[in-house]
């Protein structure tokens, strides 16, 4: 399915007008991840402000926001059982995942698989399908279509069990991470 983008702005008499209209670039499955992609829809700094023509955020350093800063990311997850076939290389599915989503990719647990933490607000959209949030523990919540996480910096994985992809949407707040004990 491809996902279009329209991104609107103001001419230069100030009335508002579209700039740019098309496929979201990103939304291609994963080489070493089949069934998986991972798009930018968007990106601001702290402090955004209204231009008239914004610029693609697409090349960001990081799809991580710096605190006060949003991201807005498009994820399709294959069922789990579609993942990992014999072929996976999860050194080659590693790296792919941090070339394709700089600052997140490297904060994926190497020894809990699909585990991850980010200095964010997260909310996240379930638009197709369903999936499984786990949390520390073996704390889980099923969540499907319509559904809606809130999550704050916590460490978590996502787990396709069903048969069909999970598609979601997730806006990232950046946040700031108050020392431990607070």
């Amino acid at each position: 399915m491809t996902t279009i983008r329209t991104v609107t702005g103001h001419d230069s008499a100030g009335a508002s007008t579209i700039i740019s209209h098309g496929p979201l670039p990103g939304c291609e499955e994963f080489i070493h991840s089949p069934g998986f992609s991972a798009a930018l829809v968007w990106r601001t700094p702290p402090q955004a402000r209204i231009v008239d023509h914004p610029g693609d955020p697409a090349q960001a350093e990081s799809v991580i926001p710096a605190p006060g800063g949003s991201s807005a990311l498009l994820v399709t997850f294959p069922p789990d059982d579609l993942a990992g076939g014999a072929d996976f290389d999860p050194l080659a599915a590693a790296e792919e995942l941090c070339q394709r989503l700089p600052g997140l990719g490297e904060r994926f647990e190497a020894e809990a698989p699909g585990f991850h933490r980010t200095d964010t607000i997260d909310y996240g959209v379930v638009l197709d399908g369903e999936i499984t949030l786990e949390l520390d523990d073996g704390r889980t919540s099923m969540l499907r279509q319509g559904d809606i996480v809130v999550q704050m910096g916590t460490r978590h994985a996502w787990r396709n069990r069903g048969n069909t992809p999970a598609r979601l949407l997730f806006v990232l707040i950046g946040a700031q991470r108050p020392p431990r004990g607070d």
